[in-house]
């Protein structure tokens, strides 16, 4: 029960984190993309490969804890439904070019972001 209640309320913590940082986002790069979630899907990635190391590999192995960061706070922060309804959209504008790199950079960009987030932790 208290994993649960951790990640609830992570997920509440991500999800106003992601909230605020997408809008800031958007307010320094404009709205014609969808920066704000693919900023926050690169740092959510980043963040979690770095966190995942460390819960695993240095820190302690506090399940409630590893669940109320990991699963509660970046899974609320992270927005892939967001990324996908958004790529959808610009598919039904005719925005082919912009939907395809809005794809191909949150796969890239993620994905990298994990694995220097992995790096980084193992490096500690």
């Amino acid at each position: 029960m208290r994993q649960l209640l951790a990640i609830a309320a992570g997920g509440a913590v991500g999800s106003l984190l992601r909230f605020w940082m997408s809008n800031w986002v958007h307010l320094v790069a404009g709205r014609s993309f969808p920066y704000g979630t693919l900023v926050v899907n690169v740092l959510g990635c980043l963040i979690m490969g770095f966190l995942f190391v460390l819960f695993i590999d240095r820190l302690t192995d506090n399940p409630v804890l590893r669940a109320g960061i990991l699963i509660g706070v970046l899974g609320g922060f992270t927005t892939f439904s967001s990324f996908s309804i958004e790529t959808f959209n610009l598919i039904e504008q005719g925005s082919w070019a912009k939907a395809v790199a809005n794809m191909s950079g949150s796969l890239v960009l993620c994905v990298g972001a994990t694995w220097i987030g992995v790096m980084l932790g193992r490096q500690l």
